[in-house]
């Protein structure tokens, strides 16, 4: 039987997603937003805190053109996920005013850009640094985008799980910058923005669930209920913050690294838990603004936003020992 509602909404997701959608010519600020700037801000961060924490020195030129790197690479990603998933972008609220769904930017010229930006960046980091983190660059770029983007996101709900790893690569990018290898460290920082996606992901996925399944995303709350999303962020939340604590044990982390994962922890556990014990995702919110959510969903809100605060916190507590000379390392294991 032909799901006549659901091709209605395909047909009105194409349409607008085509170049003759809007009569608005595309600026400069509209690649700028193809290239996702909120979440390559966050990718150069932990890039860099890769950067400055591994062991040995760069010239700070070549360093300098690796970050470039790695935010041109993200960039390159996400000008390719919004050129691909301009139909589902036509359809959910918070992302339908994207440049591509709304016709500012054609769906051919998206990808061109991001072609031209994702070979850019990944052969500028093989000449001006090695060709490990170039080769890093590159699988962290095809992983988004075919990996993640083409496959996982539209068939499992467990796609944030998997597809986590694109975003965990730039501070391994960042170390093989520096050192030409990849160590026990930096899959430590790996592990740890790996394991960090899935409660912040799905914590926003609790409020914006109507979203997710007007576009027929499979996100967790769509595909196995609220319930079920709350039991996996406080699981997840679990692995995330053991993992935390493994550059405390390396050495990697010192005084300041280890205040942010123990007092920063116990905050993000005590959001989580309350997520857990609420009925956050239970209604059907699709508000238009990232943050306008029920009342009942709050502690989601709550997390998803906390989540991004308490990353940062600790790869900038990382550039605070490593890059400002304040490195107090506590005795390692075995070292």
């Amino acid at each position: 039987m032909t799901d006549t509602s659901a091709d209605t909404v395909k047909g009105d997701a194409v349409h607008a997603a085509s170049p003759r959608a809007s009569s608005t010519l595309a600026d400069w600020r509209d690649y700028v937003s193809l290239m996702k700037p909120r979440v390559m801000t966050l990718v150069v961060f932990t890039g860099l805190a890769g950067l400055v924490a591994a062991p040995g020195s760069m010239n700070p030129i070549a360093a300098a053109i690796a970050i470039l790197c790695i935010a041109v690479g993200a960039g390159a990603a996400g000008a390719f996920n919004m050129a691909y998933d301009a139909d589902i972008d036509a359809v959910m609220k918070r992302t339908r005013r994207r440049p591509v769904p709304t016709g500012r930017v054609p769906r051919e010229e998206a990808y061109v850009f991001a072609g031209v930006m994702s070979l850019g960046s990944v052969l500028l980091m093989a000449l001006a640094t090695n060709y490990v983190a170039a080769g890093l660059l590159a699988f962290s770029i095809f992983f988004y985008c075919v990996i993640y983007t083409m496959w996982l996101k539209r068939s499992t709900p467990q796609n944030i799980v998997i597809g986590g790893a694109a975003g965990a690569f730039p501070p391994m990018i960042g170390w093989a910058a520096v050192t030409g290898t990849i160590t026990l460290d930096s899959l430590l920082l790996f592990a740890i923005i790996f394991l960090w996606t899935p409660p912040h992901s799905w914590a926003l996925a609790l409020y914006k669930s109507g979203d997710y399944s007007a576009a027929g995303v499979p996100m967790m709350p769509v595909a196995k209920g609220a319930k079920s999303t709350r039991q996996q962020i406080l699981f997840y939340t679990g692995l995330y913050l053991a993992a935390t604590a493994g550059p405390v044990l390396t050495g990697l982390g010192g005084l300041v690294y280890t205040g942010a994962v123990v007092l920063g922890g116990a905050l993000f556990a005590l959001l989580a838990l309350r997520v857990f014990n609420s009925r956050a995702g239970d209604g059907n919110n699709a508000e238009d603004e990232l943050y306008a959510v029920r009342a009942g969903d709050k502690a989601a809100r709550d997390l998803f936003a906390y989540s991004i605060a308490h990353l940062t916190l600790l790869f900038a507590a990382l550039l605070v020992e490593h890059g400002a000379g304040a490195f107090w390392a506590l005795p390692s294991f075995g070292g």
